[in-house]
C-alpha cells in the first residue's frame, strides 16, 4: 500500500499511529506528498481530487482517503473492531469523542493558518481561541472516560492533538489549563506507536 505522506500532518500521523497500533506499519510505503492551501500538489489531484493527505492507495489501485475512512480500512485488515468498535453505543461513543478529537485539530490547522496570514483577523482569531477553551474544557471533564477505554482512533486523535498544540501553539498553556488531560496525553505519546512516528519539522 502506498500512502501520501508528510512529517507534520496530523492526519496522516493518525494513520501511521493506527497501523503501528494494528501491526500493519511494515505494509505500508509512504511517499512525501507536499500539500498546502494556496499551493495544491498537482502530482496528488488525480489519486485524490481534494488535493488532501493523507491518501492510501491500495495494491489494485483503489484509492482510500480521509483519516478515518484510512484507519477504518486497516481495522478492518487486522480483523475489525480494535480501534473503531463494530457496533453498538461504543461505536457510537467512539466515533463521537473521535469527531470532538478530529475537529479540534481540523480548527487548529485554520487557526494557524490564519494567525500566519500578514493581516489576521482578529474576530475569526477570538472565535478559535473561545472554541479552544471550550473544546479543552470538554476534554478535561471527559478524559477520565475516554483513559478507562481500550485504545481506539478517538485516544490516538486527541493525543496527537496535545503533540500539535505544543508543536504550533507553544504559547497556548493547555498542560497548565488541563492537568488531568495533560498527565494522560504524556503517558499515551510515551506508547511505541506515538514515538515511533512523532512529528518532525522538516
Amino acid at each position: 500500500m502506498k500512502l501520501h505522506w508528510s512529517p507534520r500532518s496530523p492526519f496522516v500521523r493518525k494513520v501511521m499511529v493506527a497501523a503501528h497500533e494494528l501491526g500493519l506499519a511494515d505494509r505500508i510505503r509512504t511517499v512525501r506528498t507536499v500539500v498546502a492551501m494556496i499551493k495544491p500538489a498537482r502530482e496528488l489531484l488525480p489519486e485524490n481530487p481534494l488535493g488532501k493527505i493523507p491518501t492510501l492507495v491500495l495494491e489494485d489501485g483503489t484509492i482510500l482517503y480521509d483519516s478515518l475512512v484510512i484507519i477504518e480500512y486497516l481495522d478492518s485488515l487486522a480483523g475489525g473492531g480494535r480501534l473503531i468498535p463494530s457496533s453498538g453505543m461504543a461505536r457510537f461513543t467512539e466515533l463521537r469523542r473521535h469527531a470532538l478529537a478530529n475537529g479540534f485539530l481540523d480548527m487548529l490547522i485554520l487557526w494557524r493558518n490564519e494567525r500566519d496570514k500578514p493581516q489576521p483577523l482578529p474576530a475569526l482569531l477570538d472565535a478559535f481561541a473561545l472554541k479552544t477553551d471550550a473544546v479543552l474544557a470538554a476534554l478535561e471533564a471527559e478524559i477520565g472516560a475516554i483513559a478507562q477505554g481500550p485504545t481506539g482512533i478517538a485516544q490516538i486523535t486527541l493525543a496527537i492533538a496535545g503533540d500539535y498544540m505544543d508543536f504550533r501553539f507553544p504559547d497556548l498553556g493547555w498542560r497548565a489549563r488541563c492537568p488531568r488531560l495533560d498527565a494522560w496525553q504524556r503517558e499515551f505519546a510515551d506508547r511505541a506507536s506515538m514515538r515511533a512516528n512523532a512529528i518532525v519539522d522538516a
